[in-house]
Formats: structure tokens, sequence, C-alpha cells
């Protein structure tokens, strides 16, 4: 599996924004999606403005494709549109689920 971990600066009171964008890509771009495992956003108990991201693929390849799909990245503009900056992309081989 491959996957990425995105942290996020929110705008102040974006964070459940955020949350019911990742809700709606799991309903409407998911099942177009090619390889997608799962995905999760972890709003932080000590800074709810600065929410995680984790999004798991089959293989890079999958990752990979979807990153350069163009609805995918018209997606990813009005997200960013709640954020503060680009978030802090790591992105990597999952040894272990």
């Amino acid at each position: 599996m491959y996957g990425t971990v995105a942290r996020m600066r929110a705008k102040s009171g974006q964070s459940q924004a955020i949350v019911n964008m990742l809700n709606e890509w799991n309903r409407v771009r998911r099942p177009n999606v090619k390889g997608v495992v799962g995905g999760y956003v972890l709003i932080p108990d000590d800074n709810p403005d600065e929410p995680v991201l984790i999004a798991i693929f089959q293989d890079k390849d999958s990752y990979v494709a979807n990153a350069q799909d163009p609805q995918q990245d018209q997606w990813f503009q009005q997200l960013r549109g709640h954020l503060e900056a680009d978030p802090d992309w790591t992105d990597g081989e999952i040894a272990e689920a």
C-alpha cells in the first residue's frame, strides 16, 4: 500500500469545512478513483485548526494517477481555499496496517 499524510493549517474556524469536503470526496469522488483504500482526517485536541489527512491507496501508481487527475486538482483547489498555506505532504509506502 501507498499513501500520504497532509498536515494542514486551516483558516480560523474552517476545520469543519475541511471535514465536510472530505466527506463529500468520499461520496462523490471515491467511487471513481481507482485504487483508493481509505482515508482519515484527524482533528488534534490541542489545535483543531491543524487537521491531519491520511489517504491510503493500493499502490503508488494509483496514488499518482489520482494526484494527476484534473478533477482531483479542482477539488484540491477548493480545499486549498480553506487553508492558510499548502499542506505539508509526506508520501510513502505503508509498511504496516
